[in-house]
């Protein structure tokens, strides 16, 4: 499907959603199996399976990644996933049984409606049974449902955030693609305008407010006043239908980072648990230069942090994008 992750031919996208609840998440497969990479940048991650896509290590495919709310209770989540490959044929070959590996990262939405609900096994089952090849929703579903942004001036002046994806292809029929769940501390930024488009807003206007400025007006006192707290993270998955090695997915990762970096002020914060897995097909075989797949990578992994904000509804008392009036950088 144009504009979303199922661009890539193989991808398949599904997602369990609990809107009263504000937590969800959203199922990557990839069956025929996927050369895939990670890059770990917050240092608050929760992640399940990101050792074994070290270039180091033996195991080259992956058969579905899991994006969860929910915090660390929702890295269980990914067992559901793992259950549905097997039960489906689908895995690492091992005398035994067909073995998946799926690999996950989760992002913090709990507390919603004062209740502590996250995604379970049962719920990724579910997202699985549910995933197709054209599914290209976005905004508060899935991953993306309890997400917010612009904590730095405390969850109260918070913004939503959301799920976003978006694709692009390029001439010989590559594809790169992007999805995201946006979930950050910090504002989010249009680079192109030079304007946040979400994120803090001041307790008195309810409008945005410039949160990097505003702490660092008060650089001396601000973390004694404000004390930022562990609640905030984007994950995603970028995927392309060429081939990769296991040392090119990762770099394909870490220069897709760069999306993330140039859409949130700040990003990959002691607060934030920012995680980008990486995936290659390989359907389709021509030659490329990996510095520029990374280049482009980057720029569709922006386009999708964008596209998660503004797709974004108002809820649990939180102003969306679209309710707000952008603010030009300082």
């Amino acid at each position: 499907m144009p504009n979303s992750l199922t661009a890539v031919p193989g991808v398949l996208v599904g997602h369990w959603t609990d809107a009263a609840n504000g937590t969800g998440c959203t199922v990557v497969l990839t069956p025929a199996g996927a050369c895939g990479g990670v890059d770990v940048r917050g240092s608050s991650p929760g992640t399940r399976e990101t050792d074994l896509l070290d270039p180091i290590t033996g195991v080259d495919r992956v058969h579905g990644i899991v994006l969860s709310g929910g915090s660390a209770y929702g890295l269980g989540a990914a067992h559901g996933a793992l259950r549905w490959l097997a039960e489906n044929g689908y895995g690492w070959y091992t005398p035994a049984a067909r073995v998946p590996i799926v690999s996950s990262a989760i992002l913090y939405d709990l507390a919603f409606n004062g209740s502590i609900v996250y995604p379970t096994e049962t719920n990724a089952y579910a997202a699985c049974q549910t995933a197709s090849t054209t599914e290209a929703s976005r905004g508060n579903i899935g991953a993306g449902t309890g997400c917010t942004v612009g904590k730095l001036l405390g969850f109260a002046n918070a913004s939503r955030g959301g799920l976003g994806q978006a694709s692009v292809t390029l001439p010989g029929g590559a594809v790169v693609a992007a999805l995201a769940a946006v979930n950050a501390i910090g504002d989010i930024v249009d680079p192109t305008a030079a304007r946040i488009i979400a994120g803090a807003r001041d307790p008195e206007s309810g409008q945005l407010a410039d949160a990097l400025a505003t702490a660092a007006a008060r650089f001396d006192q601000f973390l004694f006043r404000h004390p930022p707290q562990r609640e905030n993270t984007t994950i995603g998955v970028v995927a392309t239908n060429l081939p990769l090695t296991k040392a090119q997915a990762t770099k394909l990762a870490q220069m897709a980072q760069a999306g993330v970096t140039r859409t949130t002020r700040p990003a990959h914060t002691m607060y934030d648990g920012d995680c980008l897995f990486a995936l290659g097909t390989g359907t389709l075989d021509i030659p490329y230069e990996l510095s520029l797949l990374g280049a482009i990578a980057a720029q569709v992994v922006a386009a999708a942090v964008l596209d998660g904000v503004r797709s974004a509804s108002a809820g649990f008392g939180l102003p969306s994008a679209s309710d707000l009036a952008p603010l030009a950088l300082r």
